[in-house]
């Protein structure tokens, strides 16, 4: 049976560096999902701007983001939301909004640039996030890393077993290919700036394709694709504390991309059985990993 294994990036492969700058209150929070600090409100979307990071820390600190956005004319992409958010909605906000400034992001950049700077840094994106109900940019934020220490043995590992493999992600697709080619997935298998709907049509799609896919993610905007998964993978490789709703969305967890391997090859010894809704199982796996 032909398989294929579809991975988020940040927090699965990506061991990722995350910081945002809440605007509304003047204050920085660091190491943040910036996932689940958007779905927390309803109205919220989490925007990638296609913006160079040196080209935003040359620019005037005091200049209005929006200013800057619309001057450059700034492309964007939309990573996920709570609730439905359209792209006219989040342009309006972008090229409007009065309070955020440059300097809100040039903070986010240099500390992510602090953090990463003994690093092998391979991804790095900027953007906010913007709330259409108050119409605002209430959060900029940055974010960077490199590959777990794994991830590339075990793409290397699963190809080898004739897996396939493939990203779909809310990042970029240029800062993901760079990613790709790190990790050996080949580039027509990278999807970048894939909301929740868009993952969870990617994996209808492979389904046509291949006898079983699995979902690996680690955020609530994975929780779709993970319900049309044939086998839906937590990792918390990164950050251990998940929604309920996220765990719940679950057939396993796991603490190592690397565990993925026994997984495909169908060694379930170490995920202790768990019955999803009281039944057998729903058709799926039913294994939860909760550690050695």
């Amino acid at each position: 049976m032909k398989t294929a294994v579809v991975f988020d990036s940040a927090g699965t492969l990506l061991h990722t560096y995350r910081t945002a700058r809440d605007v509304i209150n003047d204050r920085m929070i660091p190491e943040i999902e910036t996932t689940t600090l958007t779905c927390s409100v309803k109205g919220r979307a989490l925007v990638i701007l296609y913006a160079g990071s040196q080209d935003i820390i040359n620019a005037d600190g005091d200049r209005l983001l929006s200013d800057y956005i619309t001057a450059n004319n700034i492309e964007f992409g939309l990573a996920c939301s709570s609730g439905v958010v359209t792209k006219d909605e989040i342009s309006t906000i972008l090229h409007s909004d009065t309070r955020a400034k440059i300097s809100d992001l040039q903070i986010c950049i240099r500390n992510v640039w602090d953090f990463c700077k003994s690093l092998q840094v391979v991804a790095m994106n900027s953007g906010v996030i913007v709330n259409k109900n108050t119409g605002a940019i209430e959060f900029t934020i940055t974010s960077g890393g490199e590959p777990f220490s794994n991830a590339k043995d075990t793409i290397q590992k699963l190809h080898g077993m004739g897996i396939a493999t493939y990203i779909a992600s809310g990042d970029r697709t240029d800062k993901l290919l760079k990613m790709a080619d790190y990790l050996g997935i080949p580039h027509e298998n990278v999807h970048g700036i894939s909301t929740p709907p868009i993952k969870a049509q990617i994996v209808r799609d492979l389904k046509s394709e291949y006898g079983r896919v699995i979902m690996v993610g680690d955020g609530v905007n994975d929780i779709a694709a993970m319900k049309e998964a044939d086998l839906a993978i937590l990792s918390e490789q990164q950050f251990c504390k998940k929604p309920k709703m996220l765990t719940d969305a679950a057939d396993l967890i796991i603490h190592d991309v690397i565990e993925v391997i026994d997984i495909v090859s169908g060694d379930l010894s170490g995920y202790p059985s768990r019955d999803l809704d009281g039944d057998e199982n729903n058709g799926k796996c039913g294994g939860k990993y909760s550690g050695k």
